[in-house]
């Protein structure tokens, strides 16, 4: 049910994927996004979003272009959603997640609420990538 309202309040701004399993997906100014659902427990529906911000950037020493350097410090910073960055094999790779209960949030809301996250994360690529 949370899926469908989600699915619904995206496709107001993007060609929305429904993957075999349910999961939305959908780009937003670079970022590779998905939302999925579960039921922690009966009645409690809750969606996770994952942003796929950046990949493969470059290592560096310098602090003032070291990618966990610059997330630490707030690049992109946003309300909503946790940053994290993990060394791949050809550089960092950084996403965003935001985890919320959705029960009782209505397509408007829902909306609003995933384009915050998203938008975030489009700021932090924006900063990071250039």
């Amino acid at each position: 049910m949370s899926l469908e309202v989600a699915r619904k309040a995206l496709e107001r701004y993007h060609d929305i994927e429904v993957d075999p399993d349910g999961a939305l997906t959908f780009a937003h100014g670079g970022v590779l996004c998905v939302v999925q659902g579960t039921e922690l427990e009966e009645g409690l529906p809750v969606l996770n979003l994952t942003c796929v911000v950046a990949w493969d950037l470059p290592v560096s020493e310098d602090p003032a272009t070291d990618v966990p350097t610059r997330v630490a410090l707030g690049v992109g910073e946003g309300l909503f959603g946790t940053p994290r960055v993990v060394r791949g094999e050809k550089g960092w790779d950084v996403t965003l997640r935001y985890a919320f209960p959705a029960a009782g949030l209505a397509e408007g809301p829902m909306g609003t609420l995933l384009m915050l996250v998203v938008s975030s994360a489009s700021s932090m690529r924006a900063e990071l990538v250039g």
